[in-house]
C-alpha cells in the first residue's frame, strides 16, 4: 500500500500507526496533546518507540461525543499537521469524516485519510480522496445495530464502502480496510468480530485494527480506560496472528514490542 511517499507492504511486518487525538474531550487523552508542543514532542516519541504513522484527529468520536464544526477541526488538525510534515518524515493520518476537513488535512500535508463512516457519511468524501490521490482507511460503522446476520452484514457494509472508493476513482493500492471496533456493536459482537477478523481479507486489501483502550477490552477486564494497555496488546497481537497489518494504538512501545516478537515467531520456518 502506497502511503504518501512510502510503500507498505502487507505481510512483510506490522506497521504501527499513533494516535495524536489533539482534541480536549478524546475518551482517553483529552487535552493531553492539543497545542503544538506537546503534539509535537508526542510525535517525536511515538516515532522513537516505533510509529510509522501519525493519525491526527481534531474531533473526539467516543460514545456521546460532541460534533464541532468543520472551521474549529480544521483550526485543531491542520496547523499540526503542516508541523509533523515539516519536521518528520513519518506518513500523516487525518482522522476524519468530513470532506472539508479532508481537503484542507490534505493540503496541510496529511498523506491518508482515516474515514470512520467508510465513505458513506460526507457524500463528497471519496471525490476528495481521488481527487489528490491519496490513502484511505474505510471503517465499519453504521448508525444501528438491527444486524440481520452480523458477520456477513459487516463484512457487506465494508463491501459497499470498497465499491465506493473504486467507483469514485481511489487506487486499490490506497485503500485499507478498519473493523470498526466499538463502533454500532456491543460487547459480543466487537470479541466475535476480532475472532473471525479473517473475514476481511474478501477484497484483499492491508487490515487495520484500532482497538486502543476501547470498551470492549475495559468491559472485559472490569478496568478503566487507563489500565487498558496489556488488554490492548493482546488484541493487537490477536489481529496479527489474524492477518493484519496496521495498528492503531496510544502506547505504541508496548505494542509495536509486542507485535514484532509475534511476527519473528509467526516468520520463522
Amino acid at each position: 500500500m502506497i502511503i504518501g511517499n512510502k510503500t507498505f507492504e502487507s505481510g512483510k511486518e506490522p506497521y504501527v500507526m499513533g494516535i495524536l487525538n489533539v482534541t480536549p474531550d478524546s475518551f482517553s487523552d483529552g487535552g493531553q496533546h492539543n497545542t503544538m508542543d506537546t503534539a509535537l514532542f508526542t510525535t517525536e516519541k511515538m516515532i522513537a518507540e516505533g510509529a510509522v504513522i501519525i493519525d491526527v484527529g481534531g474531533e473526539s468520536t467516543r460514545p456521546g461525543y460532541t460534533k464541532i464544526s468543520d472551521e474549529e477541526e480544521i483550526d485543531r488538525t491542520a496547523p499540526i499537521i503542516e508541523a509533523i510534515k515539516r519536521d518528520f518524515d513519518v506518513a500523516v493520518s487525518l482522522d476524519t469524516y468530513k470532506s472539508a476537513v479532508a481537503e484542507a488535512g490534505i493540503h496541510a500535508g496529511a498523506d491518508l485519510i482515516n474515514d470512520i463512516w467508510g465513505l458513506k457519511y460526507d457524500e463528497k468524501m471519496a471525490a476528495v480522496i481521488a481527487k489528490y490521490d491519496k490513502a484511505c482507511c474505510l471503517m465499519h460503522n453504521r448508525e444501528n445495530t438491527d444486524y440481520t446476520d452480523y458477520l456477513a452484514d459487516v463484512v457487506s457494509d465494508l463491501d459497499e464502502s470498497v465499491n465506493m472508493a473504486l467507483a469514485a476513482g481511489i487506487d486499490r493500492d490506497k485503500i485499507m480496510v478498519d473493523p470498526g471496533i466499538g463502533f454500532a456493536k456491543d460487547l459480543h459482537q466487537n470479541l466475535l468480530l476480532m475472532n473471525n477478523l479473517e473475514l476481511l481479507h474478501k477484497w484483499d486489501l492491508p487490515i487495520l485494527l484500532g482497538t486502543s483502550r476501547k470498551s470492549m477490552i475495559g468491559l472485559t477486564l472490569d478496568l478503566p480506560v487507563t489500565e487498558r494497555e496489556e488488554g490492548t496488546v493482546a488484541t493487537s497481537v490477536l489481529g496479527l496472528v489474524k492477518g493484519c497489518d496496521f495498528f492503531r494504538v496510544h502506547d505504541v512501545k508496548s505494542n509495536y514490542r509486542a507485535l514484532k516478537m509475534t511476527h519473528a515467531m509467526l516468520s520463522a520456518r
